[in-house]
């Protein structure tokens, strides 16, 4: 079986990831080692040339960015397209899988099925956060659809909801949740955990909840004085040119503003050392698929503040493996934040509730046979 992921960001040291790519070279890996070729394809970001490496046996190739405005995107397909017509000729492809809008403008081959995989799409997230849908985003991923021969979900939020907009009833449903690998989110150590650390890892966004995190932190260091907070994370670029992260800084009370660090984009190897320090980490995201950065946390045994909505409750069962907090209440998420901090008992329970959870559920070493079964589903 020869299966090709394409994503423009699978993970590389110093350059900027999501997601999805952390989630391609976990699943990627582990395929590789039941015996499955692993290629990845994605545009390469602009000013690189050409690349190819090889990462755990996955193959990943990176044809270079192409700025032929205003067909940028027909000429970025087509570095794509040519890509996989060469991959085909050497090793035939058994299956491409790309998500939603991934599939748009990809030249089909016959005896290759084509899958998407749900990971939150512009239909999900436009709706989800009340924005208006982009005609042109909206078209595209219509068309990735009815390119696709099948599709498999990361969450059943992120399924019945993108459901609601886009036709997915010639697929048959399948779910099968991000994995995440316990080798590198090891079981954290609590002697190294920093009284009073509260812990976000994430893209610094409105939709990721950090707003509401900083207005909620005046009230948690009343309560708990020596408490500071940590944002970890690319920040996202406004219209206007301005850094999210800037924006973000006039909501700052001075009266905490001593406690508050901006780390920026941080090595992914980084990412486990400090979630190991703190003593609680908050991520109450607006509108998630199905969180990478959540599973990370579960997989340490620290505990963990997520979103009552969307796939949250899918993630976390509140009061035994986390918490659940309304996202866009920044008083709640102060009270949950407050009774972790006063209470480490309570934390060090939770923490191990949602190790052991996520090992059951989430670990790549069985998720990744879910991944083949439904491979082989498809295959017919």
């Amino acid at each position: 079986m020869h299966i090709v992921f394409l994503t423009h960001e699978y993970p590389r040291s110093g350059l900027a990831h999501g997601g999805v790519g952390a989630m391609v070279k976990i699943l990627g890996q582990a395929l590789v080692k039941n015996g499955v070729r692993v290629s990845v394809v994605g545009t390469n970001y602009p000013g690189r040339g050409y690349e190819f490496f090889e990462d755990g046996g996955i193959r990943v190739y990176l044809p270079p960015y192409r700025p032929y405005r205003p067909f940028t995107w027909w000429a970025n397909f087509r570095g794509i397209n040519q890509e996989l017509s060469k991959l085909h000729r050497q090793n035939p492809i058994s299956i491409v899988e790309a998500s939603e809008m991934g599939l748009a403008f990809i030249q089909k081959f016959r005896r290759i099925k084509y899958i998407i995989r749900l990971h939150g799409g512009h239909h999900f997230f436009a709706q989800s956060e009340h924005r208006k849908v982009n005609w042109w985003k909206g078209w595209q991923e219509k068309r990735s659809f009815a390119q696709a021969d099948g599709a498999v979900a990361v969450s059943e939020f992120v399924y019945d909801h993108t459901a609601q907009y886009l036709d997915l009833g010639r697929f048959t449903r399948r779910v099968v949740a991000n994995p995440v690998d316990p080798s590198r989110f090891y079981q954290a150590n609590p002697a190294k955990a920093v009284r009073g650390r509260i812990l976000f890892v994430g893209t610094v966004c409105e939709k990721k909840g950090v707003r509401q995190l900083l207005l909620a932190l005046p009230k948690i260091k009343a309560e708990v004085p020596e408490a500071h907070l940590h944002i970890v994370g690319p920040s996202q670029v406004l219209p206007d040119g301005q850094l999210y992260a800037d924006y973000l800084k006039r909501f700052v009370d001075p009266a905490v503003a001593d406690a508050v660090r901006f780390w920026g984009r941080q090595p992914n190897q980084s990412v486990p050392g400090l979630i190991e320090q703190s003593q609680v980490c908050v991520y109450p995201s607006h509108m998630e698929a199905l969180p990478m950065a959540w599973l990370e946390v579960l997989c340490m045994g620290k505990p963990l503040i997520g979103s009552r909505i969307g796939p949250g409750p899918e993630v976390i069962t509140d009061e035994q493996t986390g918490l659940l907090c309304d996202p866009h209440d920044p008083d709640d998420i102060a009270r949950k934040t407050i009774r972790l901090l006063q209470n480490p008992t309570l934390g060090f329970a939770l923490g191990a509730g949602g190790r052991a959870e996520a090992l059951a559920r989430f670990d790549v070493k069985n998720l990744v046979h879910e991944n083949l079964r439904h491979y082989q589903e498809i295959l017919g």
